[in-house]
């Protein structure tokens, strides 16, 4: 069943039910930042569900059914979106088609880089992606997200720790199942608590205010203590629903797509300016994203022991991104990419079949015609989601290590050093800053991983005394460590 440590690379030995419950914790996973987007933007939560679902069966069709990679709502773009939304005051969501198209014409420049790879060859783009690079970049990817984790904690500690220890629990100390669906026991315990406490507060409101660090799920803009429960979404689709309302975005069933907000039905073709500004606005974007897109590959291959980059290719990886990343923005949806939160699922339960994140996807696409559902998955409290946030990003960190630990990185070397430092302080020094720059009229921001990510590649290529020669054979052996280099040392022992 394993062929590393304990790993597994076919679920369907588990047994269809194990499979569909492996494929809702990912789902689970990606659900918060997936909507969290959508929340941000101004764009529609079922229509990203849609298009995150399609997005990933369109990844997974295009790479041969081999990256267990799950596409979720990119937040590079959130400069972009306010940058175009901030054209008209008085009406900025009646914006955000155009800035979708802008999205939408970002995704086709994937293609352009996997049509360099495939015409000159991986080995020399990849010259420019070596581990120094790389593996600051993945590490910067998990702590750049730490943040946010710590953030939603501190709504309530009591609960986080209580998600956070459940799946440390199961994780290293469960057996069969239990040891490899630690985030969904982690999440239903810990929500389980959260609605006793939440019934007690009810009985007894005083205990909000006096006993927040237990009884409350944060403070507000007042910085007044509210129940760790808002169920107020929930109460009003339930109350439609009792009265016969069955279709609607409020009812029982909903139509995920919106004519008046997708790219065909909300833009004014005769705005040939605005048009032109909104394209030029975010495709330069893309670079960026492309980069970030590079670094997670090479997680993932990191993680499961697989050459991504190899089989099924970085232009095929880089083609199934670009083109979900069109598909969605054409639609109304945000950005797709390739998503840091699943990849600490992999590394946390070992599972690594793409059908599962494939289970994910349907989940995804299934919900997004269910208000009701997305309303129920979106009432888990902040704080449960920031401790098993706690664990996944961790998680993408330790794989950033690992990667610059098995291919054998000198730091003894000054230009290593220097270009591993350069990435951390840009990906974490700027951490609540952007970097904006004009192009014309139109103002180009770039995300702090944005800005390391070139830095590095860059002066990876200036700086002098490159040790690394990039060779597909070479990096399956670094890559899958356990099953490659470990017998070659065993043998030299002999």
């Amino acid at each position: 069943m394993d062929k590393n440590n304990g790993a597994i690379y076919d679920a369907r030995k588990l047994g269809k039910p194990k499979m569909i419950i492996l494929g809702v914790q990912h789902m689970f996973a990606m659900f918060g930042a997936t909507i969290l987007v959508p929340i941000l933007t101004g764009l529609d939560i079922s229509t990203t569900l849609l298009m995150a679902g399609l997005g990933t069966l369109l990844f997974h069709c295009i790479t041969k059914f081999k990256v267990p990679a799950f596409l979720g709502s990119s937040f590079a773009f959130l400069g972009g979106y306010a940058a175009i939304k901030a054209l008209s005051p008085d009406d900025p969501n009646s914006m955000l088609p155009y800035a979708c198209l802008g999205v939408a014409c970002a995704g086709l420049i994937y293609f352009i880089l996997a049509a360099v790879i495939k015409a000159v060859g991986i080995e020399k783009v990849m010259r420019f992606f070596p581990p120094v690079v790389t593996g600051p970049i993945i590490i910067a990817i998990g702590l750049g997200l730490a943040p946010s984790a710590v953030s939603n904690c501190t709504t309530n500690w009591f609960l986080a720790v209580v998600a956070l220890a459940v799946i440390v629990v199961f994780n290293i100390w469960g057996k069969g199942m239990a040891k490899i669906i630690p985030i969904i026991l982690g999440l239903l315990i810990s929500y389980g608590t959260g609605l006793v406490l939440y019934f007690i507060s009810q009985a007894n409101p005083d205990l909000i205010q006096n006993v927040p660090w237990l009884f409350s799920g944060g403070a507000d803009a007042n910085g007044v203590y509210q129940p760790i429960f808002d169920f107020t979404s929930l109460n009003t689709i339930c109350d439609n629903i009792s009265k016969g309302h069955i279709f609607g975005s409020e009812g029982l069933i909903g139509i995920p797509i919106h004519w008046d907000k997708t790219v065909f039905g909300g833009i004014d073709y005769s705005n040939g300016a605005l048009i032109a500004s909104s394209i030029i606005a975010i495709v330069p974007i893309a670079f960026a994203t492309m980069m970030e897109h590079i670094g997670d590959i090479c997680a993932i291959s990191s993680t499961t022991g697989n050459n991504y980059i190899k089989d099924p290719g970085l232009h095929r990886t880089l083609v199934g991104d670009g083109l979900a990343t069109t598909l969605a923005s054409l639609f109304g949806g945000p950005a797709n990419t390739t998503y840091g939160e699943n990849t600490g699922v992999l590394a946390l339960t070992r599972v690594y079949d793409p059908r599962v994140i494939r289970i994910a996807a349907y989940f995804a696409v299934a919900v997004s015609f269910f208000p009701i559902v997305s309303v129920i998955i979106g009432s888990i409290p902040s704080c449960i989601i920031g401790g098993i946030s706690f664990v996944l990003y961790g998680m993408i960190s330790a794989i950033g290590v690992r990667n610059v630990v098995e291919n054998k990185v000198d730091f003894t070397k000054s230009r290593n050093l220097i270009v591993a430092a350069v990435i951390l302080v840009c990906a974490l020094g700027l951490s609540s800053n952007t970097v904006s720059f004009a192009i014309g009229s139109a103002e180009i921001t770039l995300s702090p991983l944005a800005v390391a990510s070139i830095a590095g590649i860059v002066l990876n290529a200036v700086f002098p005394g490159k040790d690394y020669k990039f060779d597909t054979e070479d990096v399956a052996d670094a890559v899958n460590f356990e099953k490659e280099v470990k017998p070659k040392e065993k043998k030299e022992k002999k």
